[in-house]
């Protein structure tokens, strides 16, 4: 059964949820003031509710909030078609942030309200998103952006730089089903914004600059989403579109289980936040262990007819 929301709970996500809104808009009015003819662009906040229940989703989408950021696709592919959610979230956006891999896409693009993917990283992943789009006669084209591993750490998803302008040029030339709207990294996590900006929110806003440059792109029409729960003020402030914040709305996440958490554990037991995943260890191993999970279910229950007809 799957537990209501209390008045107190639906009042926090309301009023942290206009808290985060208000300093969005605040960091976007100081961009402007830069003058930079990419300053006056409007920031999107994808509020991300993964490891959170629909009756949280349907409370901040209540309080007029739109994009929502899932991880893992077996629990979009949930979420997506929760009887609560399609009848009290109609115009819901969902957008896909985790590790893609090739053999979940299908599941993926089935969801209803899919409206973008941040995290292709891959000509394969984009390839076969662009054939799952066709063969499942979606309406319109779907949105991508390329993910690049600015911070170049092992564990985190996305394309090396010197690989995206194929990537992008790959998507604009070969897959028709798929739109591309821009970059997105995560970046480390450790950065102290005291030293300065972000090295690796610097990178990528370099990797729009070349990316405009060899493919003759107008860079206003190349999104940059970066920026998290700890640090989406200073990524709009530098230029980000599109910031992805999840336990500053929703409350800390608690680890599902040993070594499936979305973070590292923390002293008190909660997860830090890493709203932005495309982490690849991480989310793969997640959906691993769901389908066996649900592998071994299915297995018991076999067992379970076998041994009651003998």
């Amino acid at each position: 059964m799957i537990r209501k929301l209390t008045s107190r709970e639906m009042s926090s996500i309301s009023s942290a949820l206009r808290c985060v809104l208000d300093k969005v808009e605040a960091a976007t009015e100081k961009r402007k003031k830069t003058g930079d003819e990419l300053s006056s662009l409007p920031t999107r906040l994808v509020a991300v509710s993964k490891t959170k229940p629909p009756s949280s989703i349907v409370e901040a989408y209540r309080n007029g909030q739109r994009h929502f950021g899932e991880n893992y696709v077996n629990e979009i592919a949930k979420k997506a078609i929760d009887p609560e959610i399609l009848s009290e979230c109609k115009d819901i956006h969902w957008h896909f942030i985790g590790h893609l891999q090739k053999n979940k896409t299908g599941s993926l693009v089935s969801c209803p309200n899919l409206y973008m993917v941040e995290t292709v990283d891959s000509n394969k992943i984009a390839e076969t998103l662009n054939k799952q789009w066709e063969t499942r006669k979606k309406a319109g084209k779907l949105k991508v952006m390329i993910q690049i591993n600015t911070s170049m750490e092992e564990n985190k998803s996305g394309c090396k730089e010197e690989d995206m302008v194929n990537l992008v040029k790959n998507i604009l030339e070969n897959c028709p089903n798929l739109e591309f709207i821009g970059l997105m990294t995560i970046g480390s996590f450790d950065h102290d914004l005291s030293k300065g900006p972000n090295p690796d929110f610097l990178k990528l806003l370099k990797c729009r600059e070349r990316l405009c440059e060899e493919l003759k792109l107008d860079k206003k029409n190349v999104e940059i989403s970066m920026g998290m729960s700890a640090d989406f003020e200073h990524a709009i402030e530098l230029g980000s579109t599109n910031v992805r914040v999840g336990s500053t709305i929703f409350g800390a996440r608690k680890p599902k289980a040993p070594n499936k958490s979305d973070g590292n554990p923390t002293p008190s037991g909660e997860v830090k936040d890493s709203s932005g995943s495309g982490n690849k260890m991480t989310d793969s191993k997640t959906d691993i262990l769901q389908e066996n999970a649900t592998g071994v279910i299915e297995l018991n229950k076999g067992l379970s007819h076998m041994s009651m007809a003998t």
